[in-house]
Protein backbone atom coordinates (compact mmCIF):
# COMPACT_ATOMS: atom_id res chain seq x y z
CA UNK A 1 0.00 0.00 0.00
CA UNK A 2 1.06 3.56 -0.61
CA UNK A 3 1.71 5.66 2.48
CA UNK A 4 1.06 9.18 1.19
CA UNK A 5 -0.20 11.26 -1.72
CA UNK A 6 1.95 13.87 -3.42
CA UNK A 7 0.34 16.94 -4.95
CA UNK A 8 1.67 19.22 -7.65
CA UNK A 9 0.42 22.38 -9.30
CA UNK A 10 -2.86 22.16 -11.22
CA UNK A 11 -3.69 18.63 -10.04
CA UNK A 12 -7.27 17.38 -10.23
CA UNK A 13 -8.56 15.40 -7.24
CA UNK A 14 -11.70 13.40 -7.95
CA UNK A 15 -13.93 11.83 -5.31
CA UNK A 16 -16.34 9.19 -6.61
CA UNK A 17 -18.82 6.90 -4.90
CA UNK A 18 -22.39 6.72 -3.61
CA UNK A 19 -24.64 8.95 -1.49
CA UNK A 20 -22.04 9.41 1.24
CA UNK A 21 -19.79 11.05 -1.33
CA UNK A 22 -22.65 12.72 -3.23
CA UNK A 23 -24.06 14.46 -0.11
CA UNK A 24 -26.67 16.32 -2.18
CA UNK A 25 -24.06 18.03 -4.34
CA UNK A 26 -26.65 18.92 -7.00
CA UNK A 27 -28.67 21.10 -4.63
CA UNK A 28 -27.92 24.78 -5.05
CA UNK A 29 -27.06 25.17 -1.36
CA UNK A 30 -24.41 22.44 -1.52
CA UNK A 31 -23.16 22.66 -5.11
CA UNK A 32 -20.62 21.53 -6.29
CA UNK A 33 -18.99 19.51 -3.49
CA UNK A 34 -21.98 18.51 -1.35
CA UNK A 35 -22.25 18.98 2.40
CA UNK A 36 -20.28 15.86 3.40
CA UNK A 37 -16.74 14.59 3.82
CA UNK A 38 -15.74 15.75 0.32
CA UNK A 39 -16.65 19.31 1.29
CA UNK A 40 -14.56 19.15 4.46
CA UNK A 41 -11.59 17.38 2.84
CA UNK A 42 -11.57 19.57 -0.25
CA UNK A 43 -11.74 22.97 1.38
CA UNK A 44 -9.05 22.00 3.87
CA UNK A 45 -6.82 21.11 0.91
CA UNK A 46 -7.61 24.32 -0.94
CA UNK A 47 -6.84 26.33 2.18
CA UNK A 48 -3.61 24.45 2.84
CA UNK A 49 -2.27 24.61 -0.71
CA UNK A 50 -3.62 27.82 -2.31
CA UNK A 51 -0.45 28.12 -4.39
CA UNK A 52 -1.06 24.81 -6.22
CA UNK A 53 -4.31 25.77 -8.00
CA UNK A 54 -5.87 22.37 -7.22
CA UNK A 55 -9.20 21.37 -8.77
CA UNK A 56 -11.55 19.15 -6.76
CA UNK A 57 -14.43 17.23 -8.37
CA UNK A 58 -17.23 15.41 -6.55
CA UNK A 59 -18.63 12.63 -8.76
CA UNK A 60 -20.67 10.81 -6.13
CA UNK A 61 -24.14 9.53 -7.10
CA UNK A 62 -26.65 8.45 -4.48
CA UNK A 63 -27.52 4.76 -4.54
CA UNK A 64 -24.57 3.63 -6.63
CA UNK A 65 -23.22 0.11 -6.44
CA UNK A 66 -19.95 -0.95 -8.03
CA UNK A 67 -21.99 -1.99 -11.08
CA UNK A 68 -23.48 1.50 -11.35
CA UNK A 69 -20.04 3.01 -10.94
CA UNK A 70 -18.67 0.97 -13.81
CA UNK A 71 -21.45 2.18 -16.13
CA UNK A 72 -20.43 5.81 -15.67
CA UNK A 73 -16.69 5.40 -15.12
CA UNK A 74 -15.61 6.82 -18.48
CA UNK A 75 -17.86 9.89 -18.22
CA UNK A 76 -17.53 10.68 -14.54
CA UNK A 77 -13.98 9.52 -13.79
CA UNK A 78 -11.69 9.04 -16.76
CA UNK A 79 -12.96 12.07 -18.66
CA UNK A 80 -11.62 14.26 -15.83
CA UNK A 81 -8.17 12.63 -16.08
CA UNK A 82 -7.69 12.84 -12.30
CA UNK A 83 -4.24 13.02 -10.78
CA UNK A 84 -5.67 11.74 -7.49
CA UNK A 85 -8.71 9.45 -7.42
CA UNK A 86 -10.53 8.73 -4.16
CA UNK A 87 -13.17 5.96 -4.19
CA UNK A 88 -15.78 5.04 -1.58
CA UNK A 89 -18.17 2.28 -2.70
CA UNK A 90 -19.62 -0.97 -1.44
CA UNK A 91 -22.30 -0.27 1.14
CA UNK A 92 -25.11 -0.28 -1.46
CA UNK A 93 -23.94 -3.65 -2.75
CA UNK A 94 -24.09 -4.99 0.79
CA UNK A 95 -27.42 -3.32 1.56
CA UNK A 96 -29.20 -4.55 -1.55
CA UNK A 97 -27.93 -8.10 -1.26
CA UNK A 98 -28.71 -8.34 2.45
CA UNK A 99 -31.63 -6.02 3.25
CA UNK A 100 -33.31 -5.43 -0.12
CA UNK A 101 -33.26 -8.76 -2.01
CA UNK A 102 -35.66 -7.40 -4.64
CA UNK A 103 -32.78 -5.17 -5.78
CA UNK A 104 -30.10 -7.85 -5.53
CA UNK A 105 -29.69 -8.05 -9.30
CA UNK A 106 -28.34 -4.50 -9.27
CA UNK A 107 -25.64 -5.29 -6.70
CA UNK A 108 -22.39 -7.25 -6.74
CA UNK A 109 -21.58 -10.10 -4.36
CA UNK A 110 -18.00 -10.04 -3.05
CA UNK A 111 -16.36 -11.94 -5.93
CA UNK A 112 -17.96 -9.76 -8.61
CA UNK A 113 -17.33 -6.64 -6.53
CA UNK A 114 -13.62 -7.41 -6.39
CA UNK A 115 -13.28 -8.22 -10.09
CA UNK A 116 -15.19 -5.12 -11.15
CA UNK A 117 -13.39 -2.78 -8.76
CA UNK A 118 -10.03 -4.19 -9.82
CA UNK A 119 -10.89 -3.62 -13.47
CA UNK A 120 -11.88 -0.01 -12.86
CA UNK A 121 -8.68 0.74 -10.96
CA UNK A 122 -6.50 -0.91 -13.61
CA UNK A 123 -8.22 1.02 -16.37
CA UNK A 124 -7.73 4.25 -14.45
CA UNK A 125 -4.02 3.86 -13.80
CA UNK A 126 -3.44 2.79 -17.40
CA UNK A 127 -5.33 5.81 -18.69
CA UNK A 128 -4.51 8.56 -16.22
CA UNK A 129 -1.59 7.37 -14.10
CA UNK A 130 -3.60 8.57 -11.11
CA UNK A 131 -2.64 8.18 -7.48
CA UNK A 132 -5.34 6.09 -5.80
CA UNK A 133 -7.08 6.47 -2.45
CA UNK A 134 -9.45 3.63 -1.50
CA UNK A 135 -11.82 4.23 1.39
CA UNK A 136 -13.23 1.29 3.33
CA UNK A 137 -17.02 0.98 3.12
CA UNK A 138 -18.46 1.14 6.60
CA UNK A 139 -21.36 0.75 9.00
CA UNK A 140 -21.83 2.49 12.31
CA UNK A 141 -22.75 -0.73 14.09
CA UNK A 142 -21.87 -1.94 17.59
CA UNK A 143 -23.26 -5.46 17.12
CA UNK A 144 -20.59 -7.65 15.50
CA UNK A 145 -23.29 -10.30 14.84
CA UNK A 146 -25.50 -7.91 12.91
CA UNK A 147 -26.36 -9.37 9.50
CA UNK A 148 -25.34 -6.25 7.59
CA UNK A 149 -22.12 -5.90 9.53
CA UNK A 150 -21.14 -9.51 8.84
CA UNK A 151 -22.00 -9.08 5.16
CA UNK A 152 -19.87 -5.92 4.97
CA UNK A 153 -16.63 -7.40 6.26
CA UNK A 154 -15.66 -9.24 3.04
CA UNK A 155 -16.02 -5.95 1.13
CA UNK A 156 -13.73 -4.20 3.60
CA UNK A 157 -11.15 -6.96 3.12
CA UNK A 158 -11.45 -6.61 -0.66
CA UNK A 159 -10.71 -2.90 -0.46
CA UNK A 160 -7.63 -3.62 1.62
CA UNK A 161 -6.42 -6.23 -0.90
CA UNK A 162 -7.02 -3.92 -3.84
CA UNK A 163 -5.18 -1.10 -2.10
CA UNK A 164 -2.19 -3.38 -1.67
CA UNK A 165 -2.22 -4.68 -5.24
CA UNK A 166 -2.68 -1.24 -6.79
CA UNK A 167 -0.25 0.58 -4.46
CA UNK A 168 -3.09 2.77 -3.22
CA UNK A 169 -3.55 4.64 0.02
CA UNK A 170 -6.25 2.97 2.10
CA UNK A 171 -8.48 4.94 4.48
CA UNK A 172 -9.35 2.44 7.26
CA UNK A 173 -12.79 3.74 8.17
CA UNK A 174 -14.42 0.54 9.44
CA UNK A 175 -11.36 -0.33 11.48
CA UNK A 176 -11.46 3.09 13.15
CA UNK A 177 -15.23 2.98 13.69
CA UNK A 178 -14.94 -0.44 15.32
CA UNK A 179 -12.32 1.00 17.65
CA UNK A 180 -14.48 3.99 18.62
CA UNK A 181 -18.01 2.58 18.58
CA UNK A 182 -18.00 1.47 22.24
CA UNK A 183 -17.35 5.01 23.45
CA UNK A 184 -19.39 6.77 20.72
CA UNK A 185 -22.55 4.69 20.08
CA UNK A 186 -24.04 4.25 16.58
CA UNK A 187 -26.86 6.77 17.01
CA UNK A 188 -24.27 9.50 17.63
CA UNK A 189 -22.75 8.79 14.21
CA UNK A 190 -25.83 8.17 12.07
CA UNK A 191 -29.60 7.70 12.09
CA UNK A 192 -29.46 4.57 9.90
CA UNK A 193 -25.93 3.14 10.48
CA UNK A 194 -24.97 4.28 6.96
CA UNK A 195 -25.35 8.01 6.37
CA UNK A 196 -23.09 10.03 8.68
CA UNK A 197 -24.22 13.00 10.70
CA UNK A 198 -22.42 16.20 9.76
CA UNK A 199 -19.77 15.88 12.45
CA UNK A 200 -19.11 12.30 11.33
CA UNK A 201 -18.57 13.54 7.77
CA UNK A 202 -15.95 15.90 9.21
CA UNK A 203 -14.43 12.94 11.07
CA UNK A 204 -14.25 10.95 7.82
CA UNK A 205 -12.49 13.89 6.17
CA UNK A 206 -9.96 13.89 9.01
CA UNK A 207 -9.33 10.18 8.47
CA UNK A 208 -8.87 10.87 4.74
CA UNK A 209 -6.30 13.58 5.45
CA UNK A 210 -4.51 11.40 7.98
CA UNK A 211 -4.26 8.46 5.57
CA UNK A 212 -3.12 10.54 2.60
CA UNK A 213 -0.77 12.73 4.69
CA UNK A 214 -2.20 15.80 2.95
Amino acid sequence: MKSAIRLKANDTILFIGDSITDAERHRRAYHPLGFGYVHFAAYALLARYPNLNISVVNAGVSGDTIIDLEKRWQRDCLAHRPNVLSVLVGINDVWRLTAEPSFAAEAAPPDLFEVTYDRLLSHTTETCDAQLVLMEPFLFCADRRDELYEALLPYVEIVQRLAASHHAVVVPLQKEIDRRIAEVPPERWSDDMVHPHLWAHAWIAQRWHHATAL
